[in-house]
């Protein structure tokens, strides 16, 4: 049984080892289908939404993790958003020449770019690492490794219709047994692409992990949702000023702002425009979030 855009916390007792499952089928097609996206760069695309998701649940904060990867690749840019409460978002760009589903390396020499945005406190982490390797999970872990000393590991799957992540993790503090840490790692080394893909979270840690004491905490929904608005839009035109704009309107006939993300379209006529520098002016249309 598939189980449907969640993300599933769980932990080994008296150890200082946990790890993270992600399930994303509703969001990652709602994303899939915003551009026509070669397999491979959908599969990519999916796996760093899964990623970006374990890593915002490895941290307690308010606000956004954003994943941006910039490189010389056949897959030449890739962002991928999830906030605190697990909504996610992401984007692609390829070369002209499409990637191959059997490409070796789909990103080349190039940059992993992790954004903390904090709602809280106005504030703002990042953190770079190289892409020296062919996937994303390693450099994922590399990342860990080099800016948050946490020794991680990171599984990643997708075919068209599904990704799934599992993120192990030993967090810091002693064991009383030495081992542990060793012994899980080698453990979730050996679970496949096709199990992670058919098989549920519950059944794949007994497989993995029948003979340690595991505790798997209820599933938590993860969902497709853009960021973009009519009034953040309005606010970008007003920033924009009145001349500029109504210079757009007699050049175009109308202003068509579009989101990246979503696909999403906000028009604005010459009523519109007039209204929005109007004074005491009352923002146009619908504001809500889709």
């Amino acid at each position: 049984m598939r189980e449907n855009d969640t993300l599933q916390r769980f932990l080994f007792e008296h150890s200082h080892v946990r790890g993270m499952f992600v399930h994303l089928h509703n969001s990652y097609q709602a994303v899939s289908e915003r551009y026509d996206y070669p397999p491979l760069v959908q599969q990519q695309l999916g796996q760093a939404l899964a990623a970006s998701t374990l890593l915002g649940s490895t941290i307690k904060f308010t606000g956004s993790l954003i994943m941006q990867l910039q490189t010389v690749g056949p897959i030449n840019m890739l962002v991928a958003q999830c906030t605190h409460d697990r909504c996610i978002r992401g984007l692609a760009r390829w070369q002209k020449n499409k990637p191959q589903t059997d490409q070796v390396n789909p990103f080349g020499l190039g940059n992993m770019i992790i954004t903390i945005n904090s709602e809280r406190n106005d504030e703002r982490y990042q953190g770079i690492v190289s892409m020296e390797s062919d996937t994303l999970a390693k450099a994922i872990e590399r990342y860990f490794q080099q800016s948050e000393q946490l020794q991680t590991r990171l599984w990643l799957a997708a075919d068209e219709m599904q990704v799934v992540g599992m993120l192990l993790q030993h967090l810091p503090g002693e064991d009383a047994d030495k081992d542990i840490w060793e012994r899980i790692e080698t453990l979730g080394a050996t679970i496949t692409d096709e199990e992670m893909l058919s098989l549920p979270t519950e059944e794949i840690l007994h497989r993995l992990f029948h003979e340690e004491e595991v505790r798997l905490f209820e599933p938590e929904p993860v969902s497709f949702r853009c960021s973009c608005s009519r009034g953040k839009i309005v606010t970008m035109l007003r920033t924009l000023g009145a001349a500029e704009a109504r210079d757009i309107l007699r050049e175009q006939g109308k202003i068509s702002v579009g989101c990246d993300f979503c696909n999403q379209q906000y028009v604005f006529d010459s009523v519109d425009v007039e209204a929005l520098f109007a004074n005491n002016a009352v923002t146009p249309g619908n504001t809500s979030k889709h």
